[in-house]
């Protein structure tokens, strides 16, 4: 199974580093990493999508985690209300009569063309999972050239001010 944490450390040298290490060490997978730095700029926030098979190694992970001195804290989204988003930006093949169904695809999920030449277009979405998933298959449809996307973003609910607290100390 799939879980998401967030994770604010130190915005230092080598944090990144030490953090993958702890996950390659134990055979943990990331599926998903991003990181930047929050208001504060020696802090970064860091989103981790890992496979765990169950709660056990979860917490495995977690208390390894809080074992790094860099890090702040850690909060796990599997069981809280979140919302989490992912961007990705495609080259898409498209022609002028494809602008209508193309822009007909972006009237159902948070996506536009940003860049157009010739016969090709750069789209860029942003969504969950599953709209990222269900807009890659419609984009399928013109010919996908070229694909990148981030990993997954994940922010509290509002009303769950754990996070949020957090970031105001500092």
């Amino acid at each position: 199974m799939r879980h998401t944490i967030s994770v604010l450390v130190e915005n230092k040298f080598g944090v990144l580093a030490r953090i993958a290490g702890l996950f390659s060490a134990r055979g943990y997978n990331i599926a998903s990493l991003a990181v930047s730095e929050t208001l504060d700029p020696a802090i970064s926030y860091m989103t981790i999508v890992v496979e765990a098979k169950d709660e056990k190694v979860l917490e495995q992970i977690k208390k390894q985690l809080n074992k790094l001195i860099d890090v702040i804290t850690i909060t796990d989204f599997t069981k809280k209300e979140h919302v989490d988003r992912e961007l990705i930006l495609a080259k898409v093949s498209y022609s002028a009569k494809d602008k209508t169904k193309l822009e007909n695809i972006f009237n159902k999920y948070v996506g536009k063309i940003i860049q157009r030449k010739g016969d090709i277009a750069i789209i860029e979405a942003v969504g969950d999972n599953q709209q990222i998933r269900s807009l890659l298959e419609e984009l399928n449809k013109f010919g996908i050239q070229e694909l990148v996307r981030t990993g997954k973003l994940a922010i509290g609910a509002i009303g769950d001010a754990s996070q949020g607290d957090t970031l105001r100390r500092f």
